[in-house]
């Protein structure tokens, strides 16, 4: 089953992608939840002239998203956590906690476009995420995870 994308779908694809699906995760999730819409031939003539129309606004977008990615490229950030014996940590450190310290930094990036690399960080060192600011632009961003201060 052909479907248009109408909102990016992780493990999918973007917004305006047209996808082949099996026939019931179409049906049954896509198109009632309001995430695709069928991939007709009206449909498709439809998105192709958006897409046109678009491609210009496109660009200044993409700029945008690279000059902040040129940024977090220059940020060095650190997560102080609680620590146990060792180096192990109470809990540990996810895509919440680097945004929330991005956010310290002055950069307001929503939680799920940040992926840690590896999952849940449960030791202190330092790690990677990776950050998705448009579906062309992706940064990776080193952090380190601390001892926190007792």
């Amino acid at each position: 089953m052909e479907l248009i994308l109408k909102q990016d779908v992780e493990n999918l694809g973007f917004k305006d992608d047209v996808v082949t699906v099996k026939n019931g995760y179409g049906r049954n999730f896509l198109i009632p939840t309001g995430k695709a819409i069928l991939a007709t031939v009206s449909a498709k003539k439809v998105l192709a002239e958006n897409l046109k129309q678009r491609a210009y606004k496109e660009k200044k977008i993409v700029d945008d998203a690279n000059a902040v990615a040129e940024v977090l490229k220059g940020l060095e950030i650190k997560i102080a956590s609680k620590v146990g014996t060792g180096d192990k940590l109470f809990g540990s450190v996810n895509n919440i906690d680097v945004a929330a310290a991005l956010e310290k930094e002055g950069q307001e990036i929503d939680k799920k476009f940040i992926n840690v690399i590896g999952g849940n960080v449960k030791r202190l060192g330092k790690y990677n995420a990776i950050i998705r600011l448009h579906r062309e632009v992706s940064v990776e961003l080193p952090f380190e995870v601390i001892a926190q201060a007792k």
